[in-house]
């Protein structure tokens, strides 16, 4: 048996984050809106035009701005109970991977009285949560239409929540509001969403058709129009080819989930902050070469859908002009993770069994090593 599940209302609107009060209808019944962001995105200004037209349209707006990345689960609790002293109707999560998932987890915080340490895991969120509009500015983590959200605990451990509740009610596209993101965030949130296509074919566990076809679809999407939105950044159907492949690439891995790609590069961030896009991108060849004897099929079905090859290596080495066509760092070295960090991160991503259990090959402590040696 197979299941799908997915967002029940896009919206792809170039132009649409200025009239969000256009795009509010019929998701907020008390007027009071819970904007969630962080201070990048509220210096570009990317938020003001939405911002003016809620206010002008009679809705009082609490905006938090202060999300940063691998966000701690402490901000999130805080971010939840200011929801609640606001008696905010409406939680708009605007921004990257960190303040979307940040966005999902206070949301459904503040509409229920479920602790948060009792939410970590797979179906383990319940409850109501408050109404939930998603709007991303870059065009990798797919966050926007997933039902997970990664937070940080203590001071590097990362855990992950995993719930239908964590759905948004409403996503709004708007390419527009990636014109302006620098030309090595293009390409490492780029690669990130083709990381995700390429787990969501290859994950073991729960692959299914519909993923399946999401998968070569995003694939399609983003493997050109990445290199073009680096090296033409103000052209818009290239910038929109990678918000649409971003999202189709976040609905097949929501419902067939990553697997060692993202186990391994999660250390990167949790010790080192290296941004969780560049941090797939460092490990994903190395990890696709240890994955192709038991992915030799999948990998050579997506190489002939993209017209590269018809094998495994055709399609990694497809990934790695990608990667020098982009100019995306790719050694430990050029993030500043020396060897003598190797052991302890392989240590924690050998914990990660909700990404391991997914992967086509069994992946070992000695391999997870050999890797980090790889590209150090």
């Amino acid at each position: 048996m197979h299941t799908f599940k997915t967002v029940s209302d896009i919206r792809i609107a170039p132009g649409g984050a200025a009239k969000l009060d256009l795009f509010v209808e019929g998701l907020c019944a008390n007027k009071r809106i819970a904007i969630v962001t962080d201070m990048v995105v509220r210096k570009l200004g990317l938020m003001d035009a939405g911002v003016h037209a809620l206010r002008d349209a009679g809705y009082d707006v609490m905006i938090y701005d202060q999300v940063i990345p691998d966000p701690p689960d402490t901000i999130v609790q805080h971010i939840a109970d200011d929801m609640r002293a606001f008696d905010a109707g409406l939680v708009i999560g605007f921004g990257g991977g960190s303040p979307m998932d940040t966005a999902k987890v206070a949301a459904h915080l503040a509409g229920c009285d479920q602790p948060l340490e009792t939410m970590y895991g797979v179906d383990n969120a319940k409850g109501p949560k408050l109404p939930l509009l998603l709007i991303p500015t870059t065009s990798g983590t797919g966050s926007e239409v997933t039902n997970v959200a990664i937070l940080t605990t203590g001071k590097t451990a990362k855990k992950g929540v995993v719930a239908d509740s964590l759905y948004a009610d409403r996503v709004l596209l708007d390419a527009e509001l990636t014109l302006g993101l620098p030309a090595h965030i293009t390409a490492s949130t780029g690669i990130d969403a083709m990381v995700h296509a390429i787990e969501a074919y290859t994950s073991i566990r729960l692959k299914n058709p519909i993923s399946d076809a999401l998968a070569l679809t995003a694939l399609r999407k983003l493997r050109n129009s990445i290199v073009t939105a680096v090296n033409e950044p103000s052209d818009i159907e290239a910038r929109q080819d990678m918000l649409i492949g971003a999202m189709i690439a976040g609905q097949a891995f929501s419902n067939a989930p990553c697997a060692a790609v993202h186990a391994l590069a999660y250390p990167l961030g949790g010790f080192f902050h290296v941004p969780h896009g560049l941090s797939n991108a460092l490990v994903l060849t190395e990890v696709m070469k240890y994955n192709q004897p038991k992915a030799e099929k999948w990998y050579g079905e997506i190489a002939t859908d993209l017209g590269v090859g018809q094998n495994g290596t055709a399609l990694i080495d497809e990934m790695l002009r990608i990667k020098d066509a982009t100019k995306v760092p790719q050694t430990l070295r050029e993030v500043n993770i020396t060897e003598d960090a190797i052991v302890m991160m392989a240590d924690d991503a050998m914990t990660k069994d909700r990404l391991l259990m997914n992967n086509p090959r069994e992946m070992t402590h000695d391999a997870v090593v050999k890797i980090y040696e790889t590209i150090l």
